[in-house]
């Protein structure tokens, strides 16, 4: 492999966990928000809530808990965790490749 092919993979890989990262973060941020009861008529707020709930949208709700922060915590937090988990598995792939 030459040395161009290399860097592509490692540009790649660190882009893919960039991406991982910024969406945990976002995730984590929310739920960070909804615990400490953030102003949801702050458009900050408001728009790290939507992005959140789309990110999450494949989990949230996925668990019944009575209280709604445990559901938040676990539908968003899951979803930060799978973002995490499969981003750096993908990108730690693209590095062993190289």
């Amino acid at each position: 492999m030459s040395p161009r092919q290399r860097s592509g993979s490692h540009q790649a890989a660190t882009i893919i966990t960039v991406i991982a990262d910024v969406m945990a973060v976002i995730l984590g941020l929310w739920i960070l928000m909804y615990l400490l009861e953030a102003n949801r008529a702050n458009s900050l707020v408001g728009f790290i809530q939507d992005v959140a709930r789309w990110l999450a949208g494949w989990s949230y709700d996925l668990f019944t808990f009575d209280d709604a922060w445990a559901r938040v915590v676990a539908g968003y937090g899951l979803a930060a965790v799978v973002y995490l988990v499969v981003g750096h598995a993908v990108a730690g792939r693209l590095r062993r490749q190289a």
